[in-house]
């Protein structure tokens, strides 16, 4: 993990297309701003873990239902 120090203003670039920026800090809170092509996704953590799981239960129900189908001969 790479461990940066920045100031309210100040930003870090992600190759090209990424740049997230220091918006401001409030006590224990830092407020980021994040400018990125429209095609990348951007979510908090615990929602992109949210989704994930919500995904895996339902190809969970697809693969049932492509076992109980009867296979094309």
């Amino acid at each position: 993990m790479l461990v940066l120090t920045r100031k309210t203003g100040e930003a870090i670039q992600i190759g090209e297309d990424i740049e997230i920026s220091v918006v401001s800090i409030k006590g224990d809170q830092v407020k980021l701003g994040i400018n990125a092509p429209k095609n990348v996704e951007i979510h908090r953590k615990e929602i992109y873990l949210t989704i994930q799981e919500e995904n895996n239960e339902a190809s969970k129900g697809i693969d049932n239902l492509l076992n109980i189908l009867p296979k094309k001969q």
